[in-house]
């Protein structure tokens, strides 16, 4: 690896769908999208539209690593689902790097239906919705299913992240310059739950939550999953006001309230805190107040925003 940290960045912080609009400027109206780099090892969280730009900018590299196209930096990047839902994978299709020959993109999720995850794909954003099927894309691309009971490891030794079976406390701690990917099951989203994700390098660790709601008391799994993480990145769709709303209530709808999000970083000792996956409907101005009453209680939270880098 290049460096001893992981460099984190936004490219959509939107759930539901996306949104443009002058009030929708300072904080982004793309659906989820992170972007993790360590050494020289991406890594890419959900696929919502956010994923389109971010595309862009590493089909803009590769254009300009040569003039001649065979000899061109060739493109590597693993992709991690959190579900299938719309807003978590309507950019995939429109990522540039997916019509590139010498790409190699592994993608692992969950999709929690009767049918493996390249099938679900297929039907969902290829074949009678997209006028390509997956399987004519141009990348050498791996899809796979993931479960708790595996990590993905990444390397210099390796191209893609290497399936291993967890057998004791051990593989979960990276060696050396191994970055070690977990997944944890969150069962509160419908219909089938979402994975949660950890990338963990060196005594670093990053962790991502998305579409993920509270219980009473807390929610334990979590909590101890994202034990003493460096950066939480965290679901927080609905303020408390909306989500308890006597007209239009949003409990049971998957997600986090920013003050579920809050305690849960702070039972699981986070040291930062990204409040992410912002209902649609909030615009800039309610955002930036919202942020303000978490920073007065805590200086080591803040919304997520498009285009904002974190070095871990």
């Amino acid at each position: 690896m290049k460096n001893n940290g992981i460099k984190v960045k936004f490219w959509g912080v939107r759930g539901s769908y996306p949104v443009v609009n002058k009030d929708f400027l300072k904080y982004g109206g793309n659906t989820a999208c992170v972007e993790v780099n360590i050494g020289n090892k991406k890594i890419i969280l959900d696929g919502g539209t956010g994923i389109i730009p971010l595309g862009d900018k590493i089909f803009q590299e590769y254009i300009f690593s040569s003039d001649n196209v065979y000899e061109r930096t060739p493109i590597n990047v693993t992709v991690l689902l959190s579900h299938v839902h719309q807003d978590h994978i309507q950019g995939l299709n429109f990522f540039k790097p997916i019509n590139v020959l010498s790409t190699k993109m592994s993608l692992f999720g969950y999709s929690g239906f009767n049918s493996s995850l390249d099938e679900t794909l297929s039907e969902l954003i290829y074949g009678k919705s997209f006028p390509i099927n997956l399987y004519d894309i141009n990348a050498d691309c791996v899809i796979s299913d993931i479960s708790e009971t595996f990590v993905l490891i990444l390397d210099n030794n390796s191209e893609r992240p290497v399936v291993k079976r967890i057998s004791s406390q051990d593989d979960l701690i990276p060696k050396k310059d191994e970055i070690i990917i977990s997944a944890m099951k969150s069962n509160s989203h419908p219909n089938y739950g979402v994975m949660c994700y950890k990338i963990a390098y060196k005594n670093k660790s990053i962790v991502y939550a998305t579409d993920t709601e509270g219980y009473s008391g807390g929610s334990k799994k979590l909590e101890l999953f994202a034990k003493d993480t460096d950066l939480l990145i965290h679901d927080s769709q609905y303020t408390k006001e909306d989500y308890l709303s006597n007209v239009f209530s949003k409990q049971g709808y998957g997600h986090s309230t920013f003050d579920m999000a809050y305690e849960t970083a702070i039972e699981a000792k986070a040291k930062r805190l990204a409040f992410f996956h912002f209902d649609p409907s909030y615009k800039d101005e309610k955002l930036t107040n919202i942020e303000k009453i978490f920073k007065n209680k805590n200086e080591n939270c803040f919304l997520a925003k498009e285009g904002l880098e974190i070095c871990i």
